[in-house]
């Protein structure tokens, strides 16, 4: 990874330079003053979707669920957990499919829930199925470090 990473804040959809050391945790946006990181995934409607994915120089995890799914609800807690791990390399997100069922359909979403990897606006992985928070960490940890910076 570069010494700065452009960051869209999960608030405004604006875009930050940021340096991607113990430090980014505390970042906050430059344009609305919320904190970049805060340990929590954050739930996303479309047009944020498409900006996180685009704009984001760090990867960007992406949970696609609906809220009628059981295996969904399950792994929630796994999910935030993960992300306190994860931050400040990983961005992870929650695209509800009920919600964006457009989306959904073009990623090819079968079933939920699904966890896509993005980098540089590409899909890099996709896994289908609930997991535990350390399956979460590890698996997208071993994505990350497989493809090039």
């Amino acid at each position: 990874m570069s010494e700065t990473e452009h960051v869209v804040c999960p608030h405004c959809a604006g875009v930050n330079r940021v340096p991607l050391t113990a430090k980014a945790l505390a970042a906050k946006c430059g344009v609305c003053g919320e904190r970049l990181f805060t340990g929590h995934p954050a739930d996303v409607d479309g047009a944020m979707f498409e900006r996180q994915i685009a704009r984001s120089t760090i990867p960007v995890l992406v949970d696609v669920w609906a809220p009628w799914c059981g295996p969904c609800r399950a792994m929630a807690p796994a999910y935030e957990a993960a992300a306190k791990e994860l931050e400040p390399h990983v961005r992870l997100i929650k695209l509800n499919s009920d919600n964006e069922p457009q989306i959904a359909g073009r990623m090819g979403i079968r079933g939920i829930p699904s966890l896509l990897l993005f980098r540089g606006g590409s899909e890099v992985a996709r896994s289908s199925g609930a997991m535990s928070a350390g399956q979460i960490v590890e698996w997208t940890r071993a994505k990350v470090s497989s493809r090039p910076s």
